[in-house]
Protein backbone atom coordinates (compact mmCIF):
# COMPACT_ATOMS: atom_id res chain seq x y z
CA UNK A 1 0.00 0.00 0.00
CA UNK A 2 1.34 3.42 -0.97
CA UNK A 3 1.82 5.83 1.90
CA UNK A 4 2.64 9.36 0.86
CA UNK A 5 3.78 11.99 3.34
CA UNK A 6 3.55 15.49 1.89
CA UNK A 7 5.90 17.78 3.77
CA UNK A 8 5.80 21.55 3.55
CA UNK A 9 9.23 23.18 3.55
CA UNK A 10 9.33 26.71 4.95
CA UNK A 11 11.88 29.35 5.77
CA UNK A 12 12.83 27.39 8.89
CA UNK A 13 13.24 24.09 7.08
CA UNK A 14 11.07 21.17 8.26
CA UNK A 15 9.85 19.95 11.65
CA UNK A 16 11.44 17.11 13.63
CA UNK A 17 8.46 14.88 12.83
CA UNK A 18 8.78 15.60 9.14
CA UNK A 19 12.49 14.81 9.36
CA UNK A 20 11.69 11.33 10.67
CA UNK A 21 9.32 10.70 7.75
CA UNK A 22 11.95 11.97 5.34
CA UNK A 23 14.71 9.77 6.76
CA UNK A 24 12.56 6.59 6.63
CA UNK A 25 11.16 7.10 3.13
CA UNK A 26 12.03 4.70 0.33
CA UNK A 27 11.55 7.54 -2.18
CA UNK A 28 11.78 11.31 -1.70
CA UNK A 29 10.23 13.48 -4.40
CA UNK A 30 10.72 17.24 -4.53
CA UNK A 31 12.29 20.21 -6.21
CA UNK A 32 16.03 19.97 -6.77
CA UNK A 33 16.67 22.78 -4.31
CA UNK A 34 14.73 21.09 -1.50
CA UNK A 35 16.38 17.71 -2.11
CA UNK A 36 19.82 19.28 -1.97
CA UNK A 37 19.14 21.50 1.06
CA UNK A 38 17.73 18.60 3.09
CA UNK A 39 20.57 16.26 2.19
CA UNK A 40 18.53 13.56 0.46
CA UNK A 41 20.78 10.83 -0.95
CA UNK A 42 20.71 10.64 -4.77
CA UNK A 43 19.62 6.97 -4.76
CA UNK A 44 16.41 7.90 -2.89
CA UNK A 45 15.74 11.23 -4.62
CA UNK A 46 13.54 12.06 -7.58
CA UNK A 47 13.55 15.70 -8.75
CA UNK A 48 10.29 17.20 -9.91
CA UNK A 49 10.12 18.75 -13.37
CA UNK A 50 7.45 20.64 -15.25
CA UNK A 51 5.59 17.40 -16.11
CA UNK A 52 4.48 15.60 -12.94
CA UNK A 53 3.37 12.39 -14.66
CA UNK A 54 6.77 10.68 -14.38
CA UNK A 55 7.00 11.52 -10.67
CA UNK A 56 3.48 10.18 -10.08
CA UNK A 57 4.41 6.95 -11.86
CA UNK A 58 7.53 6.55 -9.72
CA UNK A 59 5.47 7.06 -6.56
CA UNK A 60 2.98 4.42 -7.68
CA UNK A 61 5.76 1.94 -8.46
CA UNK A 62 7.42 2.37 -5.06
CA UNK A 63 6.91 -0.40 -2.53
CA UNK A 64 7.13 1.49 0.71
CA UNK A 65 6.88 4.95 2.14
CA UNK A 66 7.17 8.04 -0.03
CA UNK A 67 7.83 11.60 1.06
CA UNK A 68 6.99 14.52 -1.22
CA UNK A 69 8.58 17.87 -0.48
CA UNK A 70 6.78 21.09 -1.42
CA UNK A 71 7.11 24.75 -0.52
CA UNK A 72 4.99 26.16 2.28
CA UNK A 73 1.47 24.75 2.51
CA UNK A 74 1.21 22.07 -0.20
CA UNK A 75 -2.58 22.04 0.11
CA UNK A 76 -2.86 25.65 -1.04
CA UNK A 77 -2.35 25.94 -4.81
CA UNK A 78 0.01 23.02 -4.34
CA UNK A 79 0.70 19.38 -5.11
CA UNK A 80 -1.85 17.91 -2.69
CA UNK A 81 -4.61 18.25 -5.30
CA UNK A 82 -2.68 16.22 -7.89
CA UNK A 83 -1.68 13.56 -5.36
CA UNK A 84 -5.22 13.25 -3.97
CA UNK A 85 -6.63 12.83 -7.47
CA UNK A 86 -4.14 10.06 -8.28
CA UNK A 87 -3.91 8.14 -5.00
CA UNK A 88 -6.87 9.32 -2.92
CA UNK A 89 -6.87 11.64 0.12
CA UNK A 90 -6.84 8.68 2.51
CA UNK A 91 -3.31 7.73 1.33
CA UNK A 92 -1.87 11.16 2.16
CA UNK A 93 -0.35 12.53 5.35
CA UNK A 94 0.06 16.28 4.87
CA UNK A 95 2.37 18.30 7.13
CA UNK A 96 2.08 21.94 6.07
CA UNK A 97 4.16 24.87 7.17
CA UNK A 98 3.69 28.61 6.64
CA UNK A 99 2.75 29.37 3.05
CA UNK A 100 4.65 31.94 1.03
CA UNK A 101 1.44 34.01 1.06
CA UNK A 102 1.13 34.19 4.84
CA UNK A 103 4.85 34.92 5.19
CA UNK A 104 4.69 37.74 2.64
CA UNK A 105 1.79 39.43 4.45
CA UNK A 106 3.48 38.89 7.82
CA UNK A 107 6.73 40.46 6.64
CA UNK A 108 4.74 43.43 5.27
CA UNK A 109 2.77 43.81 8.51
CA UNK A 110 -0.59 43.51 6.73
CA UNK A 111 -3.71 41.55 7.66
CA UNK A 112 -4.80 39.24 4.88
CA UNK A 113 -8.18 37.80 5.81
CA UNK A 114 -9.64 40.37 3.40
CA UNK A 115 -7.19 39.61 0.58
CA UNK A 116 -7.76 37.58 -2.57
CA UNK A 117 -5.12 35.06 -3.62
CA UNK A 118 -4.59 34.28 -7.30
CA UNK A 119 -2.11 32.22 -9.26
CA UNK A 120 -0.31 33.15 -12.47
CA UNK A 121 1.81 30.00 -12.30
CA UNK A 122 1.30 27.59 -15.18
CA UNK A 123 -1.74 29.42 -16.51
CA UNK A 124 -2.72 32.52 -18.47
CA UNK A 125 -1.94 35.44 -16.12
CA UNK A 126 -4.59 37.79 -17.50
CA UNK A 127 -7.26 36.71 -15.01
CA UNK A 128 -4.85 37.24 -12.11
CA UNK A 129 -4.07 40.72 -13.46
CA UNK A 130 -7.78 41.55 -13.75
CA UNK A 131 -8.34 40.58 -10.12
CA UNK A 132 -5.54 42.99 -9.17
CA UNK A 133 -7.30 45.72 -11.16
CA UNK A 134 -10.60 45.09 -9.39
CA UNK A 135 -9.67 44.49 -5.74
CA UNK A 136 -7.83 46.49 -3.08
CA UNK A 137 -5.59 43.69 -1.80
CA UNK A 138 -4.39 40.69 -3.80
CA UNK A 139 -1.56 38.18 -3.40
CA UNK A 140 -0.18 36.79 -6.66
CA UNK A 141 1.73 33.53 -7.02
CA UNK A 142 4.02 34.34 -9.92
CA UNK A 143 5.90 32.21 -12.45
CA UNK A 144 9.26 32.48 -14.24
CA UNK A 145 7.39 33.63 -17.35
CA UNK A 146 5.25 36.17 -15.48
CA UNK A 147 7.02 37.64 -12.49
CA UNK A 148 6.86 40.88 -10.50
CA UNK A 149 8.13 43.06 -13.36
CA UNK A 150 5.54 41.78 -15.83
CA UNK A 151 2.75 42.14 -13.26
CA UNK A 152 3.81 45.69 -12.43
CA UNK A 153 3.89 46.63 -16.10
CA UNK A 154 0.28 45.50 -16.51
CA UNK A 155 -0.80 47.53 -13.46
CA UNK A 156 1.33 50.62 -14.04
CA UNK A 157 -0.62 53.85 -13.63
CA UNK A 158 -3.24 52.40 -11.28
CA UNK A 159 -1.62 53.72 -8.10
CA UNK A 160 -1.08 50.30 -6.52
CA UNK A 161 1.62 49.52 -3.97
CA UNK A 162 3.70 46.35 -4.27
CA UNK A 163 5.38 44.01 -1.80
CA UNK A 164 7.67 41.44 -3.41
CA UNK A 165 8.77 38.53 -1.21
CA UNK A 166 11.65 36.87 -3.01
CA UNK A 167 13.21 33.51 -2.06
CA UNK A 168 12.01 33.66 1.54
CA UNK A 169 14.06 31.44 3.83
CA UNK A 170 17.07 31.42 1.52
CA UNK A 171 20.39 33.10 2.25
CA UNK A 172 19.66 35.63 -0.50
CA UNK A 173 16.03 36.33 0.44
CA UNK A 174 14.75 39.83 -0.31
CA UNK A 175 11.70 41.87 0.67
CA UNK A 176 10.90 44.92 -1.41
CA UNK A 177 8.13 47.49 -1.11
CA UNK A 178 7.50 50.13 -3.74
CA UNK A 179 5.41 51.24 -6.70
CA UNK A 180 4.92 49.69 -10.13
CA UNK A 181 7.54 51.85 -11.82
CA UNK A 182 10.28 50.64 -9.48
CA UNK A 183 9.23 46.98 -9.63
CA UNK A 184 9.22 47.11 -13.44
CA UNK A 185 12.85 48.28 -13.50
CA UNK A 186 14.20 45.54 -11.24
CA UNK A 187 15.23 41.94 -11.84
CA UNK A 188 13.69 39.19 -9.74
CA UNK A 189 14.62 35.65 -8.78
CA UNK A 190 12.24 32.72 -8.39
CA UNK A 191 10.38 31.78 -6.34
CA UNK A 192 8.61 34.95 -5.30
CA UNK A 193 5.20 36.15 -4.20
CA UNK A 194 3.75 39.59 -4.87
CA UNK A 195 1.20 41.46 -2.76
CA UNK A 196 -0.59 44.20 -4.70
CA UNK A 197 -2.67 46.63 -2.68
CA UNK A 198 -4.28 50.03 -2.47
CA UNK A 199 -2.39 51.82 0.32
CA UNK A 200 -5.50 53.77 1.31
CA UNK A 201 -7.38 50.50 1.94
CA UNK A 202 -4.47 48.32 3.10
CA UNK A 203 -5.86 47.57 6.56
CA UNK A 204 -9.55 47.58 5.69
CA UNK A 205 -12.55 47.05 7.91
CA UNK A 206 -12.99 44.14 10.26
CA UNK A 207 -14.96 41.50 8.42
CA UNK A 208 -16.56 38.11 9.04
CA UNK A 209 -15.66 36.20 5.86
CA UNK A 210 -12.31 35.84 4.12
CA UNK A 211 -11.50 37.14 0.68
CA UNK A 212 -14.01 40.01 0.69
CA UNK A 213 -16.65 37.54 -0.48
CA UNK A 214 -19.67 39.08 1.20
CA UNK A 215 -22.70 40.00 -0.89
CA UNK A 216 -22.67 43.40 -2.53
CA UNK A 217 -26.40 43.66 -1.93
CA UNK A 218 -28.69 44.91 -4.67
CA UNK A 219 -27.73 45.18 -8.30
CA UNK A 220 -29.42 46.91 -11.25
CA UNK A 221 -29.56 49.91 -8.92
CA UNK A 222 -32.11 52.72 -9.46
CA UNK A 223 -30.87 55.58 -11.61
CA UNK A 224 -31.27 57.91 -8.64
CA UNK A 225 -28.31 56.20 -6.98
CA UNK A 226 -25.93 57.40 -9.70
CA UNK A 227 -24.86 60.89 -10.68
CA UNK A 228 -25.98 61.37 -14.27
CA UNK A 229 -26.85 64.03 -16.81
CA UNK A 230 -30.45 64.62 -17.89
CA UNK A 231 -31.50 60.99 -17.75
CA UNK A 232 -28.44 59.85 -19.74
CA UNK A 233 -28.18 56.55 -17.91
CA UNK A 234 -29.00 52.93 -18.69
CA UNK A 235 -32.30 52.28 -16.89
CA UNK A 236 -32.23 49.64 -14.15
CA UNK A 237 -34.60 47.28 -15.98
CA UNK A 238 -32.38 47.39 -19.05
CA UNK A 239 -29.21 47.25 -16.94
CA UNK A 240 -30.43 44.07 -15.27
CA UNK A 241 -30.61 42.27 -18.62
CA UNK A 242 -27.32 43.80 -19.78
CA UNK A 243 -25.51 42.61 -16.64
CA UNK A 244 -27.02 39.14 -16.99
CA UNK A 245 -25.65 38.87 -20.53
CA UNK A 246 -22.24 40.39 -19.71
CA UNK A 247 -21.84 37.93 -16.82
CA UNK A 248 -19.15 39.91 -14.93
CA UNK A 249 -17.17 38.16 -12.21
CA UNK A 250 -13.71 37.88 -10.65
CA UNK A 251 -10.97 37.57 -13.25
CA UNK A 252 -13.05 39.25 -15.97
CA UNK A 253 -12.39 42.59 -17.63
CA UNK A 254 -15.37 44.55 -18.97
CA UNK A 255 -15.26 47.60 -21.23
CA UNK A 256 -18.11 50.10 -20.88
CA UNK A 257 -17.91 52.11 -24.10
CA UNK A 258 -19.73 55.44 -24.24
CA UNK A 259 -20.09 55.00 -20.50
CA UNK A 260 -22.08 58.15 -19.67
CA UNK A 261 -22.70 57.84 -15.93
CA UNK A 262 -20.66 54.63 -15.77
CA UNK A 263 -23.53 52.74 -14.18
CA UNK A 264 -22.76 49.53 -16.08
CA UNK A 265 -19.03 49.72 -15.32
CA UNK A 266 -19.69 50.40 -11.63
CA UNK A 267 -22.10 47.48 -11.33
CA UNK A 268 -19.67 45.15 -13.10
CA UNK A 269 -16.97 46.22 -10.62
CA UNK A 270 -19.35 45.62 -7.68
CA UNK A 271 -19.83 42.07 -8.99
CA UNK A 272 -16.07 41.45 -8.87
CA UNK A 273 -14.92 42.23 -12.41
CA UNK A 274 -12.30 44.71 -13.50
CA UNK A 275 -13.97 47.54 -15.40
CA UNK A 276 -12.80 50.20 -17.82
CA UNK A 277 -15.19 53.06 -18.63
CA UNK A 278 -14.48 54.87 -21.90
CA UNK A 279 -16.15 58.28 -22.20
CA UNK A 280 -15.30 61.32 -24.34
CA UNK A 281 -17.04 63.94 -22.18
CA UNK A 282 -14.85 65.28 -19.34
CA UNK A 283 -17.76 66.11 -17.02
CA UNK A 284 -19.19 62.62 -17.49
CA UNK A 285 -15.79 61.16 -16.63
CA UNK A 286 -15.90 63.06 -13.35
CA UNK A 287 -19.36 61.64 -12.65
CA UNK A 288 -18.11 58.12 -13.29
CA UNK A 289 -15.35 58.64 -10.71
CA UNK A 290 -17.89 59.94 -8.18
CA UNK A 291 -20.21 56.98 -8.80
CA UNK A 292 -17.37 54.46 -8.49
CA UNK A 293 -16.13 56.08 -5.28
CA UNK A 294 -19.64 56.01 -3.79
CA UNK A 295 -19.65 52.22 -3.96
CA UNK A 296 -15.98 51.63 -3.27
CA UNK A 297 -15.60 50.20 -6.78
CA UNK A 298 -12.45 50.29 -8.87
CA UNK A 299 -13.26 51.63 -12.34
CA UNK A 300 -10.51 52.79 -14.66
CA UNK A 301 -11.78 55.86 -16.50
CA UNK A 302 -10.42 56.52 -19.99
CA UNK A 303 -11.29 59.96 -21.29
CA UNK A 304 -11.27 59.76 -25.06
CA UNK A 305 -13.33 59.03 -28.13
CA UNK A 306 -13.83 55.52 -29.40
CA UNK A 307 -12.64 53.71 -31.38
CA UNK A 308 -9.21 55.37 -30.99
CA UNK A 309 -9.44 55.25 -27.18
CA UNK A 310 -10.01 51.49 -27.28
CA UNK A 311 -6.98 50.40 -29.23
CA UNK A 312 -4.44 50.42 -26.40
CA UNK A 313 -6.68 48.82 -23.79
CA UNK A 314 -6.12 45.31 -22.41
CA UNK A 315 -8.20 42.52 -23.91
CA UNK A 316 -11.77 42.42 -22.53
CA UNK A 317 -13.88 39.41 -21.69
CA UNK A 318 -17.05 41.36 -22.36
CA UNK A 319 -17.91 44.74 -23.90
CA UNK A 320 -20.95 46.93 -23.35
CA UNK A 321 -21.58 49.58 -25.98
CA UNK A 322 -23.99 52.18 -24.67
CA UNK A 323 -23.06 55.17 -26.82
CA UNK A 324 -23.91 55.29 -30.52
CA UNK A 325 -21.85 58.05 -32.08
CA UNK A 326 -20.87 58.53 -35.69
CA UNK A 327 -18.15 55.85 -35.47
CA UNK A 328 -20.64 53.24 -34.33
CA UNK A 329 -19.87 50.59 -36.96
CA UNK A 330 -16.13 50.81 -36.39
CA UNK A 331 -16.55 50.70 -32.60
CA UNK A 332 -18.77 47.65 -32.82
CA UNK A 333 -16.40 45.78 -35.15
CA UNK A 334 -13.43 46.47 -32.88
CA UNK A 335 -15.39 45.36 -29.82
CA UNK A 336 -16.52 42.16 -31.56
CA UNK A 337 -12.97 41.30 -32.60
CA UNK A 338 -11.41 41.98 -29.19
CA UNK A 339 -14.06 40.54 -26.85
CA UNK A 340 -13.26 37.06 -25.61
CA UNK A 341 -16.81 36.21 -24.58
CA UNK A 342 -19.50 38.65 -25.67
CA UNK A 343 -20.58 42.10 -26.81
CA UNK A 344 -23.79 43.67 -25.51
CA UNK A 345 -25.31 46.87 -26.84
CA UNK A 346 -28.50 48.85 -26.40
CA UNK A 347 -30.26 50.69 -29.23
CA UNK A 348 -33.42 52.74 -29.45
CA UNK A 349 -33.51 53.40 -33.21
CA UNK A 350 -34.80 50.70 -35.57
CA UNK A 351 -32.42 51.63 -38.36
CA UNK A 352 -29.39 50.43 -36.44
CA UNK A 353 -30.70 47.13 -35.07
CA UNK A 354 -30.32 44.92 -38.15
CA UNK A 355 -26.95 46.41 -39.27
CA UNK A 356 -25.57 45.98 -35.73
CA UNK A 357 -26.62 42.33 -35.63
CA UNK A 358 -25.03 41.76 -39.05
CA UNK A 359 -21.72 43.27 -37.90
CA UNK A 360 -21.62 40.96 -34.90
CA UNK A 361 -22.50 37.92 -37.02
CA UNK A 362 -19.85 38.81 -39.60
CA UNK A 363 -17.32 38.80 -36.75
CA UNK A 364 -18.30 35.23 -35.87
CA UNK A 365 -20.62 35.93 -32.94
CA UNK A 366 -23.98 34.25 -32.33
CA UNK A 367 -26.57 37.03 -32.04
CA UNK A 368 -29.65 37.36 -29.87
CA UNK A 369 -31.87 40.46 -30.03
CA UNK A 370 -34.44 41.32 -27.35
CA UNK A 371 -36.98 44.15 -27.45
CA UNK A 372 -37.42 45.39 -23.90
CA UNK A 373 -40.36 47.51 -22.78
CA UNK A 374 -40.76 48.43 -19.12
CA UNK A 375 -43.47 50.51 -17.50
CA UNK A 376 -43.67 51.94 -14.01
CA UNK A 377 -46.81 52.58 -11.98
CA UNK A 378 -47.38 56.28 -11.31
CA UNK A 379 -50.16 58.04 -9.44
CA UNK A 380 -52.69 60.31 -11.13
CA UNK A 381 -54.63 61.89 -8.31
CA UNK A 382 -56.28 59.00 -6.48
CA UNK A 383 -55.75 56.67 -9.45
CA UNK A 384 -52.72 55.03 -11.03
CA UNK A 385 -51.45 54.55 -14.55
CA UNK A 386 -48.59 52.81 -16.33
CA UNK A 387 -45.86 55.21 -17.49
CA UNK A 388 -43.81 53.56 -20.22
CA UNK A 389 -40.05 53.96 -20.27
CA UNK A 390 -38.33 54.37 -23.63
CA UNK A 391 -38.34 50.95 -25.32
CA UNK A 392 -34.91 49.54 -26.08
CA UNK A 393 -33.34 46.79 -28.16
CA UNK A 394 -30.73 44.73 -26.32
CA UNK A 395 -28.43 42.98 -28.79
CA UNK A 396 -26.04 40.31 -27.59
CA UNK A 397 -23.22 38.82 -29.63
CA UNK A 398 -21.74 35.73 -27.98
CA UNK A 399 -18.59 33.84 -28.87
CA UNK A 400 -19.83 30.28 -28.46
CA UNK A 401 -17.50 27.74 -26.96
CA UNK A 402 -15.11 30.44 -25.64
CA UNK A 403 -14.35 31.19 -21.95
Amino acid sequence: MIEVAVVGVGSGGITAGARVLLDHAELVVGGGRHLLDLGVEPERAFALGGDLSEALDRIEETDGRVTVLASGDPGFFGIVRVLAERFGPEKLLVLPTLSAISEAFARAGLPWDDALVVSAHGRDPRRAVNVCRAHPKVAVLTSPAFGPAELAEELDGMGRSFVVAERLGEADERMYEGNAAKVMEMSWKDPNTVVVYDAARAVGEKGWISGRSESRGRWALPEGEFEHRSGMITKPETRALVLARLGPGPGDLVWDVGAGSGSVAVECARLGAAAIAVERDAESCDRIRVNASRYGAYVQVVEGEAPAALRGLPEPDAVFVGGTGENFDEILKLAAIRARRCVVLTLITLERVVPAAEILEDCGLAVETTFLQASRVKGVGSLHRLAAETPVFVIVGERRGEP
